[in-house]
């Protein structure tokens, strides 16, 4: 098949390192742009990027020579080299917001990994194996951008890809009113490393901003339906969340209770059974980054373990693990993703090939 040509905005941060990573062999997408701020502007990525690069494996020599583009200034020129942008850029949320929307105006599609229109109510924020069909809203968001095929979609907050995807499935089989959940999670979520974030080193740190509002708000987007061209959010479950930062590099962990709705408090047997037979729209398509078996199950009493399954079928799996009866909720169990890759970038990749095998990128 052809290629699509794609670009990543925001190509030296973390996520953007990432994305690099996991494009540089894509079957379906070729990066032909990488742009980032303006001191970076004009530079080979490899020079770009130089001491920040974050990862083990060397950077892709295919992208490495590529010459950074200012992701500011050359919108027009970017829009015209590429099928569509990834944007996963360090910037104000105001000016977020109005850097996508110019792509999306240039009619250039983006697949966002920032928050900044996560809230916008026309603009699909997706996990593609739960709720792919808000992609539907796009059609009213490119009528109020007044574009033929610029639009905005983006993915979730990482830390939600633990426990939402265990989640939902139990709530569309038995009913699920309240969710307690406290994320414990990996430094490179906000972007570091140990090397230049020492002082995380043998510390927990019991606060990261902004993270518990998005974590007991922005499920209910996802659990919303698309109405008059909207996302209606849903009203239920009920979230509440405890945020906390972990000595760990990547991977965030949830420790999940629940409350199932009037007391219909299923088997142990199967609320296991559902996560094993639970599969989404990114395993009906084949998706070349979708895992085989979405949601993991793991018997023995110490998994998962964050060093032992977060990069489990190539990082887009979820794994679960310790579900007990508890004497306050209903239940209570843990669950594991890896959070630059199911969280962040991979997610960012998987909701790019179902917005291209649905056609809604051509």
């Amino acid at each position: 098949m052809k290629k699509y040509n794609v670009g990543i905005i925001g190509a030296t941060g973390m996520v953007g390192q990432r994305f690099v990573l996991l494009l540089a062999n894509h079957p379906w997408f070729n990066v032909k742009v990488v742009a980032a701020s303006p001191r970076s502007a004009g530079k080979a990525y490899k020079d770009a990027v130089g001491e920040k690069w974050a990862f083990d494996s060397e950077i892709p020599e295919n992208i490495a020579s590529l010459t950074v583009k200012n992701a500011t200034e050359d919108i027009n020129e970017i829009a015209s080299e590429v099928d569509f942008v990834f944007c996963a850029v360090d910037m104000k949320k105001d000016e977020i917001r109005a850097l996508e929307e110019a792509y999306a105006k240039a009619e250039c599609p983006v697949i966002s990994n920032n928050s900044a229109h996560r809230t916008t109510p026309d603009v699909p924020m997706v996990i593609p194996e739960i709720n792919a069909d808000h992609i539907k809203v796009i059609d009213a968001q490119k009528k109020r951008l007044g574009t033929k095929r610029g639009f905005i979609a983006v993915k979730s907050n990482c830390s939600l890809q633990s426990y939402v995807p265990a989640i939902y499935p139990l709530d569309k089989e038995f009913g699920v009113s309240e969710v307690l959940v406290c994320t414990y999670q990996a430094i490179s979520g906000a972007g570091k490393t140990f090397k230049t974030w020492p002082d995380m080193l043998d510390n927990v740190i019991p606060f990261i901003g902004g993270e518990e509002e998005k974590s007991e708000t922005e499920p209910l987007k996802i659990w919303g339906k698309v109405e008059d061209g909207k996302i209606v959010n849903a009203t239920s479950p009920a979230f509440t969340a405890q945020c906390i930062r972990v000595p760990v590099s990547d991977g965030h962990m949830g420790a999940v209770f629940m409350r199932f709705k009037d007391g219909k408090k299923p088997t142990k047997e199967e609320i296991i059974d559902c996560w094993k037979n639970y599969a989404g729209r990114a395993q009906e398509l084949s998706l070349p980054s979708a895992p085989k078996q979405f949601l993991h199950y793991f018997t023995e009493d110490n998994l998962p373990q964050t060093k032992l399954q977060r990069n489990l079928e190539n990082g887009m799996a979820i794994s679960i693990g310790r579900l007990r009866e508890d004497s306050q909720y209903d239940y209570k169990f843990v669950c594991l993703s890896h959070n630059t890759l199911r969280g962040a970038a991979g997610g960012g990749v998987l909701l790019a090939e179902l917005l291209c095998a649905e056609g809604y990128i051509n």
